[in-house]
């Protein structure tokens, strides 16, 4: 975030030393608010930038084994380009390369959940999957096992057929 914040600036600064070579260049003919706006343009442009680049930086740092679920768009009346051009704000990736099995329970699946935001820290949720019957439990507070490796106390929660974590990691 301070790396951003200080590549606003320069970008700001760049865009206001090039109207003011130019102004020099035409011996000062330009109108003296040129040079202000160039740099809150630049700034502006700038943050665009980086708003629509985070998705595609983060995403080619993910780790080897680590696939991207979900994504969330953004659109803002705040931000109007948003409109016809909405960029990823959010997304979850999974982590099927440590994906775990228990051979008691062939149709149960293990596996972490890496919950990414624009101004987020990542968050990381072990989350348990029931293929067969198309559920999950998040195993956070964690959860009790019995002798065979079954879960006993989970919040199972029902999952639709099409999920995409579901389908992703009950294929692999």
């Amino acid at each position: 975030m301070f790396v951003e914040l200080i590549a606003t600036i320069f970008a700001g600064i760049g865009c206001a030393g090039i109207v003011m070579v130019l102004n020099i260049a035409l011996n000062k003919r330009l109108p003296k608010w040129l040079m202000p706006v160039a740099a809150g343009a630049g700034m502006i442009g700038m943050t665009i930038s980086n708003e629509y680049t985070w998705f595609g930086r983060t995403a080619e740092r993910l780790p080897a084994g680590v696939e991207i679920a979900m994504t969330v768009n953004e659109q803002s009346w705040l931000r109007p380009w948003t409109q016809a051009y909405p960029y990823t704000k959010r997304f979850v990736a999974v982590d099927v390369a440590n994906l775990r099995r228990n051979e008691t329970q062939p149709d149960q699946r293990l596996v972490d959940l890496y919950f990414f935001g624009r101004w987020s820290p990542v968050n990381q949720t072990p989350l348990l999957l029931d293929c067969a019957e198309a559920r999950s439990a998040i195993l956070i507070d964690g959860a009790d096992f019995s002798a065979d490796g079954a879960v006993v106390d989970a919040d199972w929660q029902a999952m639709p057929g099409d999920d995409p974590i579901l389908t992703m990691v009950c294929e692999t």
